[in-house]
C-alpha cells in the first residue's frame, strides 16, 4: 500500500508519537522512511532586529536542536528496523517544506503529529498541520 513514509518531527513529545506511529506503520509495510526536521524561517528575521550576536547564538541553538532531533529519530528507526533517511529543512514555512519534499521524494504518505511546539495553537488543530491537510495531494496521517 505505502512504500515509502515521510514523517515530520519537531522533537516535541507528541511528534515522537507520530514518528514511533509511523515507524510501526513503515515495519508492518516494509516501507522506507525520510525523517525530516523544518526549521522556521520567521524566526530567523525576528532576530535580525537583536544582531549579529543574538543571530549567531540562535543558529547555534537550531543546529544543535536539529541535531538531537534527527539523532534521536535515526536511532529510533534503527532500533525499528526500518530504512530511513533524515533531513533537515532550514528556513522554511513547515507546511510548505513538508508537502515539498514529501513530492520531491516520491512519498505516497506524510505521517504526523496534530500539533507541535507552537504555544497557544496546540490547543486546537496545529496550523502546520491544517495547512498540509489542505494542500498535499497524497494522504496524510495525523497522529493525536
Amino acid at each position: 500500500m505505502y512504500s515509502h513514509i515521510l514523517i515530520a518531527t519537531d522533537g516535541s513529545d507528541l511528534s515522537r508519537k507520530g514518528l514511533d506511529h509511523g515507524l510501526k506503520l513503515a515495519k508492518q509495510l516494509g516501507a522506507r522512511v525520510t525523517i525530516i526536521t523544518v526549521t522556521d524561517m520567521w524566526a530567523a528575521s525576528v532576530l535580525a532586529e537583536a544582531g549579529p550576536a543574538t543571530i549567531a547564538d540562535y543558529e547555534a541553538s537550531q543546529q544543535v536542536m536539529v541535531k538531537e532531533v534527527l539523532e534521536e529519530a535515526a536511532r529510533f528507526a534503527t532500533e525499528s528496523g526500518v530504512a530511513y533517511e533524515t533531513r533537515h529543512i532550514p528556513n522554511r514555512y513547515p507546511a510548505d517544506a513538508i508537502v515539498e519534499t514529501a513530492q520531491k521524494a516520491a512519498c505516497d504518505l506524510i505521517v504526523m503529529a496534530s500539533h507541535g511546539r507552537r504555544g497557544f495553537r496546540k490547543m486546537l488543530l496545529g496550523s502546520q498541520t491544517n495547512e498540509v491537510l489542505t494542500t498535499s495531494t497524497m494522504p496524510v496521517l495525523v497522529v493525536k
